[in-house]
């Protein structure tokens, strides 16, 4: 019997023949925290009495979700990794190196491999054609002394895409169509496989944003076959070597079967306060907002910064609405400034911040006052994500993003394309 891709990588992993539902032991390639979950993954880590970490130089700690730090109690959770780090010769990716999973992405993680995170969103490695999950910090300080934890084989669903993307419509649309297709808890601890003759011609950036919002169905892992667009993101980015051909066996059992063809799908718009809430662009009534927020580990990559300066370019934000952009990495926010991409954001009248989480997690940079709404390019919009529970967030492409902050309420991108 043929294999998915999540059973073929933790077969490898855990030295054996896996199936669905099966708990096994795997042996793990990577670990991070960051500066949310990581002073708890490191005080548990002490209490294993462990002199050593199983492999310190893919053992990485990020201080992203509160970067720079907006309070003393912050800034002392900063220095537990900080001192953590240089103790035991961990890497630490430092404030303004930008976004956890956009890092991961760009310099530690290669097909195959299986990453543990403490944050929901390190699915998105998945897109490179490694198992990536999220565990708590518990789980993760184990992993960190062994170098293996237990994991639980997750069924798959294959999502099948074809078609091609019309005017407008990009993957944020896809995936927000999907958690809206089949709910927030929808693939609660399966494996959801992207495929299709639509997938493969997906760029990497693309490729990211879905996986990275797989667990906003439930899902464990969101994972893409590797192929020369693949190859050519790790070349770029120095790891041409590490790439591996990982794809599916054409006789792989499949729990369920999704098709969706991208002729059909129209800008999607998720509404407060769930993800799964969907809505397409011209079932919306008008929305008025008070804040666009462009970035974070979803949409925050050049390619998407491209789509909105696109937009803005030559045009002014909306008086009383609020543009601020994020990019996601310090990689992301020098090739913006080298393609005058920040010099439009600015010349729109969007303020720029930190390469880091800052409002999407509530933390700092953009809170919400009572009563405002939020059009975001984030992947949450839970009561209380940015800050305060009487704030509304809606979520979309990019390019609805910055159309909406030049009119002022969630517009169709698709009137000016």
């Amino acid at each position: 019997m043929g294999q998915t891709i999540a059973e073929k990588i933790l077969s490898a992993h855990a030295g054996k023949t896996v199936i669905p539902g099966e708990l096994i032991i795997s042996k793990i390639d990577a670990v991070m925290v960051q500066d949310g979950t990581g002073p708890l993954a490191v005080n548990e880590f002490k209490k294993l009495n462990k002199t050593k970490l199983f492999n310190p130089e893919r053992t990485i700690l990020f201080i992203d979700h509160a970067s720079p730090s907006p309070r003393k109690e912050l800034s002392n959770s900063h220095k537990v990794l900080r001192e953590f780090a240089k103790e035991y010769g961990a890497v630490l990716s430092e404030v303004g190196e930008g976004v956890c999973h956009q890092r991961l992405v760009e310099s530690y993680i290669n097909p195959g491999e299986v990453l543990l995170g403490a944050d929901s969103h390190t699915c998105t490695s998945g897109a490179l054609g490694a198992f990536a999950t999220g565990v708590g910090s518990t789980d993760i300080a184990v992993v960190m002394g062994l170098g293996r934890t237990w994991l639980k084989v997750p069924s798959t669903y294959k999502i099948v895409i074809e078609g091609e993307f019309q005017k407008g419509v990009y993957a944020k649309d896809l995936i927000l169509h999907l958690i809206g297709l089949i709910g927030a808890d929808g693939a609660t601890y399966k494996a959801l496989e992207f495929t299709g003759s639509a997938i493969k011609k997906l760029t990497m950036s693309e490729r990211f944003t879905i996986s990275n919002m797989a667990v906003e169905a439930g899902a464990k892992a969101g994972l893409f076959e590797t192929d020369e667009i693949t190859f050519e993101y790790l070349k770029e980015h120095n790891r041409a070597d590490k790439f591996k051909e990982i794809k599916a066996d054409s006789d792989a059992v499949y729990e369920r079967i999704i098709k969706i063809n991208l002729n059909e799908l129209k800008p999607t718009i998720s509404c407060p306060h769930t993800v799964d809430n969907t809505k397409t662009v011209d079932e919306l009534e008008r929305v008025e907002i008070n804040q666009v927020y462009i970035g974070t580990c979803t949409n925050g990559r050049i390619e998407d910064l491209r789509i909105a300066a696109d937009i803005l370019r030559g045009r002014k934000v909306k008086e009383g609405v609020r543009l601020l952009i994020a990019p996601a990495s310090r990689e992301v926010f020098l090739e913006a400034l080298k393609e005058g991409l920040i010099e439009t954001f600015v010349e729109a009248g969007g303020a720029i911040v930190t390469s880091g989480c800052g409002a999407c997690v509530g933390v700092h940079a953009g809170i919400l006052g009572d009563g405002e709404v939020c059009l975001a390019t984030q992947n949450r919009n839970f009561q209380g994500r940015m800050g305060n529970t009487e704030g509304y967030i809606y979520l979309s492409s990019p390019a609805i993003a910055a159309y909406s902050a030049i009119k002022g309420y969630i517009a169709d991108v698709r009137e000016v394309l």
